[in-house]
């Protein structure tokens, strides 16, 4: 703990109680022995005042277990320092006179689902002109060209494509995470992107359900987006971010 540090505890009933609720599953039928490994299982991993809220059968042979307990743990709150994308929120009709201000041209921006992924969804509600939540996509910002490419996109043929447009950013979505595969996948693209020395000439995003944005630097992207990030969010960091590297500023 720092000196003069905040302890930070879960908060279940009242504050600083510690309790916190688990689920996981068990390759065993339901049964009240099962429940009873449920209980060990959450006492081995440091909990007290174990309770099994509930026991459900998953499938064939699994049971699916919902524990409630109390744990000692505590984190250090002012000795925690993460790395955040922190960028100043302009409208939508003040982001585009901005950058046509000040750069006088479309943001060329490359997106899509790399590797063997399939799953468009995220890359789609950034992207695609009806955004989500009543929050446009890219597709819809004047001050953007941006092009969705899909689903399964080779990181090889996403990197050439970086540099056949001479795109000002690339949005690469990562949603399978099993093995860390999400991590693989990502990292490859951006040596793809060296390989073809364009790398630093590209704003490169990386966005998931297991994306963070120190996660995101580790793997040498200029930021990272995960879940609840809104289209608005990525347009006003690739703007900022754009116009820096041209030597410019948002202003206005």
């Amino acid at each position: 703990m720092s000196a003069g540090g905040r302890a930070l505890r879960p908060y279940g009933d009242r504050r600083d109680d510690g309790v916190v609720q688990l689920s996981f599953v068990l390759p065993v039928p339901a049964s009240e022995r099962a429940r009873e490994a449920a209980v060990q299982l959450a006492r081995q991993m440091g909990l007290e005042g174990v309770h099994v809220a509930a026991m459900e059968r998953a499938a064939e042979e699994y049971t699916f277990f919902v524990v409630y307990g109390r744990t000692a743990a505590a984190v250090d709150w002012d000795g925690l320092h993460v790395p955040e994308v922190v960028v100043r929120k302009r409208s939508f009709d003040e982001l585009n006179a901005v950058v046509a201000a000040e750069l006088g041209r479309r943001i060329v921006v490359l997106g899509a689902c790399t590797g063997s992924d399939a799953h468009a969804v995220g890359i789609d509600a950034i992207m695609n002109m009806k955004g989500f939540a009543g929050d446009y996509g890219l597709e819809r910002y004047p001050a953007f060209d941006a092009r969705n490419l899909g689903a399964q996109v080779e990181n090889g043929r996403l990197a050439r494509l970086c540099q056949e447009t001479r795109a000002d950013a690339v949005l690469v979505s990562q949603v399978v995470t099993q093995r860390d595969v999400h991590k693989d996948n990502a990292r490859a693209f951006i040596e793809e992107l060296e390989r073809l020395g364009v790398r630093r000439r590209v704003v490169a995003l990386l966005g998931g359900p297991r994306i963070d944005h120190r996660l995101a630097l580790e793997l040498g992207y200029d930021a990272g987006f995960g879940p609840g990030t809104k289209p608005s969010d990525v347009a006003n960091f690739l703007a900022a971010a754009v116009l820096r590297r041209e030597g410019r500023e948002l202003r206005g």
